[in-house]
C-alpha cells in the first residue's frame, strides 16, 4: 500500500490551471444535474407504473367480486330448480301410485265378474277369431294371388299410361333466331345509327347478332345460341323501337332493364313450375335456377317442359304404387337442374347433385338426381321411378328432334377460351360461331396489346376446337369520358 504524505503542501496554480479547474467543476455540475434529472425521471416512471399496476389490481379485484356475485346468483337458481324438480318428481310418483292402484282395482273387479284372468280371456277371444277367419283368409289369399298373376301386366301398363296422361304437356320447337316486326324500314336506319354506333353498342351490350338485311321487309332478326341473351335482346329492342330514343346510353339502360325483367320472369316461371306439382316452401335459389330451364334446350326439347313432365309422371307412378310422391315429384322436377350451370365443368348430373346439396334437399331427392342416368346404383324405389319417368318423357314421339347440343357446346367453348385471357372483360360468340367479339378492359390492355391478344385467341381456337369454316376474332378496346353539366 502506498504511503501518502498528509503534511500540508503549498499548491501553486497557474492561470491556465485555474481555467482547467473551472471546466472540471462545470462538467461535474452538469453530470450531477443530469443524474438528478435521470433519477427524477426514473422515479416518475416507477410511480406511473406503480399506479397502473394498482389500477389493474383494483379492476381485477372488481371483476372477481362481480363473478363471485354472479356465481352466487346462479347457484341460488340451481338450488331453486333442484328443489322444484324434487317437488315435481314426488308429485308424479304419487300420481303413478294412484293410477296403478286404480288399475289393479279395475282388473280385480273384471276377474270377479267373469271368473277369468285377463290372459285367459284374451286367449279365448283370439282362438275363436282365428278359427272363424282361417278358411276365409286362405280363400282371400288364393284369390288375390290369382288376380295379381292375371292383372299384373295390365296394371303396369295402366300405371304408365295414367302417369303419361298426367304429365302430358305442349311442346314447342325452338330455334336460335328471334324475329321482331317493325312498322317501317325507316326504323332500321335508327337502329343502325350514325356510322353504325347504335347497332354496335346494342350487339356489345347483349351479345347477340342483329340481322337487318332480312329478305322479309320490316323485320329484324336476333341471332344467338344463348336463349337468355336472345330474350333480353328482344325485349330491349322492342322497348327501344317504342321509345324512339335510340342511342348508346339509352341502349345500355334498356338492356339492363330487360335483364332484370328476364331474371324476374325466370323466378316466377320456376315458382309456377314448382306449384304445378304441389311443391311449396322450396328455396328461392332453387326456383330461380328452375326458371332458367325455360331457356334451355336439349335435343330440341325445352328442359323446363321436360322437367315438369318428368315430375308429373314420377308423382303419378309413386301415387299408384304407394311410394313417396313428394320425393318423386321433386326429384323428377330437378333431375336435369345441372344443365343450367353451363359455365361450370362437370356433367349435368354432378352439377345437379352439387346444387341439390347446396339447397339442403333431402338425401332421397339428391339420390334421385344422382341416379336418374344410372351413374350410381339405385338406392330406393323413388330413384327407379324418377329414372323411368325421365325415360318415358324423353322417349315419347315428338319429344325430341335433331340434336343441338354439339352446336351450343362449340359456341360455349369459343366464349370460354376468349374469356380465359387476362384483361378480357366480356366475349360473345356471334354469327353462329363464325365470329367472336372480345371486349377488353382499357386499363389492362393497351392498343398494341389487342393485336397480340387477337392472335393468341386465334391460336388457342385453332389448337383446341374443331369447327367448320373459320372464326373471325375481333378485339375491341373502348374508353369513355363522362361528365355532367350543371
Amino acid at each position: 500500500m502506498a504511503n501518502f504524505d498528509k503534511s500540508p503542501k503549498k499548491v501553486v496554480v497557474s492561470v491556465g490551471g485555474q481555467a482547467h479547474t473551472d471546466d472540471v467543476r462545470s462538467t461535474a455540475r452538469e453530470i450531477i444535474q443530469d443524474a438528478r434529472d435521470e433519477a427524477f425521471r426514473i422515479k416518475k416512471s416507477a410511480e406511473e407504473e406503480t399506479r397502473k399496476i394498482r389500477q389493474e389490481s383494483l379492476d381485477i379485484e372488481k371483476r372477481i367480486v362481480q363473478k363471485a356475485e354472479l356465481l352466487e346468483s346462479r347457484l341460488s337458481q340451481v338450488e331453486k330448480s333442484e328443489k322444484d324438480t324434487g317437488s315435481l318428481r314426488e308429485a308424479l310418483t304419487r300420481q303413478e301410485q294412484e293410477l296403478s292402484k286404480i288399475r289393479s282395482e279395475l282388473i280385480s273387479k273384471l276377474e270377479k265378474i267373469t271368473s277369468l284372468t285377463a290372459e285367459e280371456a284374451k286367449k279365448i277371444i283370439l282362438e275363436n277369431l282365428e278359427e272363424q277367419l282361417k278358411n276365409e283368409i286362405a280363400k282371400k289369399i288364393k284369390e288375390a294371388e290369382e288376380k295379381v298373376r292375371v292383372q299384373k301386366d295390365i296394371k303396369s301398363r295402366e300405371i304408365l299410361v295414367n302417369a303419361m296422361a298426367a304429365g302430358a304437356t305442349d311442346w314447342v320447337a325452338e330455334y336460335t333466331v328471334s324475329t321482331i316486326k317493325l312498322e317501317s324500314d325507316e326504323i332500321k336506319g335508327r337502329i343502325i345509327g350514325k356510322e353504325g354506333r347504335n347497332i354496335r353498342a346494342f350487339e356489345l351490350a347483349t351479345g347477340v347478332d342483329v340481322e337487318l338485311d332480312s329478305d322479309t321487309p320490316n323485320e329484324v332478326r336476333l341471332s344467338s345460341f344463348d336463349s337468355v341473351r336472345r330474350e333480353i335482346a328482344r325485349i330491349a329492342l322492342e322497348d327501344l323501337v317504342k321509345d324512339a330514343r335510340i342511342q348508346p346510353t339509352r341502349i345500355e339502360q334498356l338492356v339492363e332493364k330487360a335483364k332484370n325483367q328476364v331474371a324476374s320472369d325466370m323466378s316466377e316461371t320456376g315458382r309456377r313450375a314448382a306449384y304445378s306439382l304441389g311443391l311449396y316452401n322450396l328455396p328461392q335459389e332453387a326456383m330461380d335456377a328452375l326458371g332458367r330451364l325455360k331457356f334451355r334446350y336439349s335435343y330440341g326439347q325445352n328442359q323446363l317442359i321436360a322437367a315438369i313432365e318428368t315430375g308429373k309422371i314420377a308423382k303419378k307412378i309413386a301415387q299408384e304404387i304407394g311410394a313417396n310422391d313428394v320425393v318423386c315429384a321433386t326429384g323428377g322436377l330437378f333431375h336435369d337442374i345441372g344443365k343450367t350451370q353451363i359455365e361450370k365443368e362437370g356433367t349435368h348430373v354432378q352439377l345437379g347433385v352439387e346444387l341439390a346439396k347446396k339447397w339442403n334437399f333431402p338425401k332421397e331427392v339428391v339420390n334421385c338426381i344422382a341416379q336418374h342416368h344410372e351413374d350410381e346404383p339405385f338406392t330406393s324405389q323413388e330413384s327407379v321411378i324418377v329414372h323411368v319417368a325421365d325415360a318415358v318423357s324423353g322417349a315419347r314421339p315428338g319429344a325430341r328432334h335433331e340434336p343441338v347440343e354439339d352446336y351450343v357446346k362449340r359456341l360455349t367453348d369459343i366464349e370460354k377460351i376468349a374469356n380465359s385471357f387476362s384483361g378480357v372483360d366480356k366475349a360473345f360468340a356471334i354469327q353462329a360461331g363464325r365470329e367472336i367479339r372480345v371486349i377488353v378492359n382499357p386499363s389492362a390492355v393497351d392498343d398494341a396489346g389487342i393485336v397480340k391478344l387477337s392472335h393468341d385467341i386465334s391460336s388457342r381456337l385453332e389448337k383446341e376446337l374443331t369447327y367448320p369454316g373459320q372464326i373471325t376474332v375481333t378485339v375491341i378496346r373502348e374508353t369513355r369520358a363522362v361528365d355532367i353539366a350543371k
